[in-house]
């Protein structure tokens, strides 16, 4: 998949009722100042190529963009990093929040479409705290995963942060489980992460994988 597929994959989610930040893919320097106007500051500017794995490790992501100046240079710095490579420029709402979840698809061959869900962000790889269901599922099973995570204290009011929309939560899983269901060229779709704002949650990262 090129360097927009994610986009598309942004697309079909929010199609899904998975909400999504608002973003912008750009190659030329001069639609900097308009795409930005479009999405408003603080922004985040990322260097989209299927060809590079590791964006953050090649300075490829520039976040709290406040102003045009800000934004023009990130430009700059992330063009000159993609030189030679198959890419765009991605102008991101920054969205801001101490949580993060990761919720996917797998297909597997023996139960067919799988939803995943689990503690996202940086923790993913070292706590693995996951839990999957088998699709079709209801709101009653999306609530029941939720309550399977060892960290589910992280869904409730915690530390001074306020309950996260369950019923959002609820409807994203059940809206991933469908795409499984009726697209069957989706083998895999990685939503990490899934960052809560405000008790909120919101899609900032997606891949999904066809074959």
């Amino acid at each position: 998949m090129g360097s927009n597929s994610f986009l598309q994959a942004k697309q079909v989610l929010s199609f899904y009722g998975l909400p999504v930040t608002r973003e912008i893919l750009i190659e030329q320097r001069d639609e900097v100042g308009k795409a930005a106007q479009q999405i408003g500051y603080p922004l985040v500017i990322k260097g989209c190529s299927f060809e590079i794995a590791h964006k953050t490790e090649k300075g490829l992501i520039h976040t709290d963009i406040r102003n045009e100046v800000e934004a023009l240079d990130a430009f700059d710095k992330i063009s000159k990093q993609l030189e030679g490579y198959n890419s765009g420029i991605l102008l991101q709402e920054m969205v801001e929040g101490r949580r993060e979840l990761v919720m996917g698809l797998m297909r597997d061959d023996q139960f067919g479409p799988c939803v995943m869900f689990g503690l996202g962000g940086i923790f993913t790889e070292v706590l693995k705290d996951i839990t999957f269901r088998k699709v079709p599922f209801d709101e009653s099973d999306a609530l029941e995963m939720m309550r399977e995570l060892k960290g589910n204290k992280i869904i409730d009011a915690f530390r001074g942060m306020e309950a996260i929309d369950i019923k959002t939560l609820a409807r994203m899983l059940i809206g991933i489980g469908r795409i499984g269901q009726e697209f069957e060229c989706v083998r895999e779709i990685d939503l990490n992460p899934v960052i809560i704002c405000r008790g909120k949650p919101i899609v900032v990262d997606a891949l999904m994988i066809l074959g």
